[in-house]
C-alpha cells in the first residue's frame, strides 16, 4: 500500500481518466485499486478534488470529471506517454520497464521540455506497450477489429497490439511469459478455469484471466 502523501492530484486525475479509457465506470474502490491506497486516502482526496472543482461523485456512486479535472488529467497522461516514448525511442529502455519510471519522472517534467518532447516525438504516436495517450475503449477496439486474449478463438494465430501497462508486475509476468507487443501467438485452448493456454516461439505458456484481460490482439490471416 502507497502511503497516500505520495499520491498526487494529478494522480488521482488520470487514474480516473484511463480507467473512463478502458470503459469502466469508476467507483472509489477502483482508484484505490488502480493507485494501490487505502479507502480512506481516496475519500479524501476526493473531497478535496470535488472541493478544488476537479470531480464529483454522483448519486449512483460513480466518479466523474468536471472539465477542468479532465484537461489536468490529459495534460498528466500526455507528459506521461512522451516520457515512455523518450525512454523507449531515444534511450533504448525496454517496454516492460519504463511505465513506472515513467510515473516518477511525468511530474518533473517543465512546460519548456514537454515542448521539446512534443517537436521530437509528436503527440500522435503509440508508446511502447502500444497504447495511444489514451488507450480506446473495449468497444472501440473490437470495432477496429481487435479483441483481449480472453476473448480469442482456440487454433487462431494473433499479433500482440497493446497491453494494460498500470501493473508493473503484470508487464513483468508477460514479458518473462515471452508476451509483449509485436509478438505472435497461437491461442491453443480457452479452458473451463477461465486461463487459456497459447502457443509462443519461446515455448507454450497459461494465462489467467486478469493476464489474458490485459492482453489486446488482432488476427493474423494466412496470406
Amino acid at each position: 500500500m502507497k502511503d497516500s502523501i505520495y499520491v498526487s492530484k494529478e494522480n488521482y486525475l488520470k487514474a480516473i481518466l484511463e480507467a473512463e479509457a478502458e470503459g469502466h465506470q469508476v467507483i472509489p474502490a477502483t482508484v484505490a485499486h488502480w493507485l494501490e491506497v487505502s479507502a480512506p486516502a481516496v475519500t479524501m482526496a476526493l473531497k478535496r478534488l470535488k472541493r478544488d472543482g476537479f470531480a464529483e461523485v454522483g448519486a449512483d456512486g460513480i466518479v466523474r470529471l468536471t472539465p477542468a479535472g479532465r484537461e489536468t488529467a490529459y495534460r498528466t497522461a500526455l507528459r506521461h506517454h512522451l516520457i515512455e516514448r523518450m525512454l523507449s525511442e531515444i534511450f533504448g529502455m525496454e517496454w516492460y520497464e519504463i511505465h513506472e519510471e515513467a510515473e516518477r519522472l511525468e511530474h518533473a517534467v517543465s512546460p519548456a521540455f514537454e515542448a521539446k518532447l512534443k517537436e521530437k516525438l509528436g503527440e500522435t504516436g503509440s508508446c511502447p506497450h502500444g497504447n495511444q495517450v489514451l488507450p480506446e475503449s473495449p468497444a472501440q477496439r473490437k470495432q477496429g477489429g481487435e479483441m483481449p486474449l480472453s476473448e480469442a478463438v482456440e487454433g487462431q494465430r494473433y499479433t500482440v497490439t497493446s497491453l494494460h501497462e498500470r501493473d508493473h508486475k503484470l508487464l513483468l509476468f508477460l514479458h518473462h511469459a515471452g508476451i509483449g507487443p509485436g509478438k505472435s501467438l497461437l491461442v491453443v485452448s480457452q479452458n473451463y478455469d477461465q486461463t487459456v493456454s497459447i502457443e509462443l516461439p519461446t515455448g507454450t505458456s497459461i494465462l489467467g484471466r486478469p493476464a489474458a484481460e490485459a492482453v489486446w490482439l488482432r488476427p493474423e490471416f494466412s496470406s
